[in-house]
């Protein structure tokens, strides 16, 4: 019998955040993020000290997912940033630094907790109101009918990934694929829902970026020798498919748990073959030209097939399922009985392809609304970053048929928002605090931290030693080398803003930024000439950046807030 040991005590740790140890952790998470944010930000490589995957990014969701945390307040900071990730793939890093930010600031202040939560969510509603509005100065419409803006979306993420290795020639291309896939995955004729289909990303490591491409339906990678042997389909009608998620190879795996009964003298192999060519006359008898499985066909029943000019590919994966019945219409078989007529699907054509030194099925569908992206990259390194990716920007021109928006990016934004605020809390302070009981002082002292917070997270962006100035006109941001500071002509040195809108040759002033200077009204109301005549600009999702904003905020309160961690012995 084993020995019974007493419970221990739970560990409690009263005011967490004034320990030196966790201060210095979230210092060491913050230069983390920090140092991955933006277009030059530092690559990461994370690995097991043992041996096994390396991971190089700057990507918030596989730094994070290959980081191990074990405090509880760092816990909470990395889930909070991974469940926005995981809703929304963009503005991970941006929520993180923000987050970081303001818990630093705001800990140098000295109000009470319940003093600053309040305040931050009356900025926090400041801010979410003013981005929302017709009258925000950095929030440009998207116009689908021209791809202008929508380019200039996808080649921000892109640029932003260093660790894709991607060149200016290799960016545009890839962001002209991404735009294409999401395009194709629109329905032509909808009412008012919209389902959107589909873009499949197909590895293609070892070749040029620049041998990436699109094309319409699904690609299914098979062998050169599996090749040869299927004979190719001449029809001018469309093809009858049939789709199986259930093993056609004849083994027991499939029939689920309980007994199998076998009279004496049956062989059960051939019992079972027979009910598999039996199933293969049923598929021929109903015309089928196309057989697809999940798993594996068996190779009789591929032989008989092949006899009567039925294609059968197997081991398509689970993955390729759903864009299969998609495609093709079908409803998976799952049994090896009789089979209904309802079941098949059917597809316009079937070609085989080479791509590199991988050789294709190439399904071509009825209508368009499912794709593959065929992603090529040189090193197997640069292909998962650059995957990843293409992932986000897929999914952030999904957001934006949703809230067809964008804001400024290069860190305009930030400096903007930040000068809004200075300038609504110094002018109008009364409208934001509305009797809530706290004093115009501590309304000061915690904006001035927010705007702080905003203004570092934009000079995140400079990893070269530069500064970074402010105009006193639109608030947006500029950066110069860190050698040209003795030079007093700011417009020589300067030529765009971060976001690429507005050049130096306006009549502009310029500040450095965090520097003391009378709080300005930024303007507001974006010209619509500025933004048709800017060829290429830098910009963010607005739905992701929002939540960013607010889950950082959020995430920054309730770290604030804690009094206690009370942790588990046993």
């Amino acid at each position: 019998m084993s020995r019974l040991e007493a419970k221990k005590s739970s560990l409690c740790k009263s005011e967490p955040l004034t320990s030196e140890r966790v201060r210095a952790t979230l210092c060491v998470l913050k230069g983390i993020v920090t140092s991955c944010y933006g277009p030059s930000g530092r690559l990461k490589q994370l690995h097991n000290g043992l041996g096994g995957y390396v991971c190089t990014t700057s990507q918030s969701s596989a730094l994070l997912g290959n980081l191990s945390v074990t405090h509880p307040i760092l816990k909470i900071l990395t889930t909070s940033i991974q469940n926005h990730v995981s809703c929304f793939s963009d503005c991970g890093l941006f929520t993180a630094i923000l987050c970081c930010n303001l818990i630093e600031n705001i800990q140098r202040i000295g109000l009470t907790p319940t003093t600053v939560i309040k305040l931050n969510k009356q900025i926090l509603s400041l801010c979410t109101n003013y981005l929302k509005s017709q009258a925000c100065g950095c929030r440009i419409s998207v116009d689908f009918s021209s791809t202008q803006i929508l380019l200039c979306l996808v080649r921000s993420i892109l640029t932003s990934k260093p660790a894709c290795m991607l060149t200016r020639k290799e960016v545009d291309h890839i962001s002209a694929l991404i735009l294409k896939a999401f395009l194709l995955t629109i329905p032509e004729n909808s009412e008012d829902h919209i389902i959107l289909g589909k873009s499949i990303i197909v590895p293609l490591k070892g070749q040029r970026v620049i041998d990436s491409t699109v094309l319409p339906g699904i690609l299914i990678e098979i062998s050169e020798v599996q090749l040869m042997k299927i004979l190719p389909i001449k029809k001018s009608s469309a093809l009858r498919v049939a789709l199986f998620h259930v093993s056609l190879s004849g083994d027991l795996s499939d029939t689920g748990e309980g007994t199998v009964v076998v009279s004496y003298g049956v062989s059960l192999e051939h019992a079972i073959l027979d009910q598999l060519l039996n199933l293969g006359r049923q598929l021929v008898s109903d015309h089928v030209d196309l057989v697809l499985c999940q798993k594996v066909i068996h190779p009789s029943l591929k032989q008989f097939l092949s006899r009567h000019h039925v294609i059968a590919i197997d081991r398509v994966g689970v993955t390729l399922m759903e864009p299969l019945t998609k495609v093709t219409g079908t409803h998976p078989i799952g049994s090896l009985g009789s089979i209904s007529p309802s079941s098949y699907g059917s597809v316009k054509n079937l070609c085989s392809a080479k791509f590199g030194s991988k050789h294709f099925f190439h399904l071509i569908p009825h209508e368009t609304t499912i794709c593959s992206l065929l992603l090529c990259n040189r090193s197997d390194t640069a292909w998962d970053e650059l995957k990843l990716t293409c992932q986000t920007a897929l999914h952030v021109l999904q957001l934006t048929i949703k809230e067809p928006w964008v804001l400024l990016g290069g860190g305009c934004t930030e400096t903007h928002l930040a000068a809004y605020i200075r300038h609504k809390t110094h002018n109008e302070p009364e409208s934001i605090l509305k009797d809530n009981g706290c004093t115009q002082m501590e309304l000061q002292l915690i904006a001035e931290a927010f705007c702080s917070a905003l203004e570092s997270l934009a000079g995140s962006l400079e990893h070269d030693g530069g500064e970074i100035l402010t105009d006193m006109k639109y608030g947006h941001f500029w950066s110069i080398q860190a050698d040209s500071l003795s030079v007093v002509n700011w417009p020589d040195l300067l030529s765009q803003c971060g976001c690429g809108l507005y050049s130096s040759q306006e009549e502009l002033s310029w500040s450095f930024l965090r520097s003391t200077h009378h709080p300005f009204a930024p303007q507001t109301c974006l010209p619509h000439e500025a933004v048709g005549s800017a060829s290429s600009l830098t910009v963010d999702c607005l739905t992701a950046k929002l939540s960013g904003l607010q889950v950082a905020v959020e995430t920054a309160n309730l770290i604030l807030d804690l009094s206690y961690v009370i942790e588990d012995k046993n």
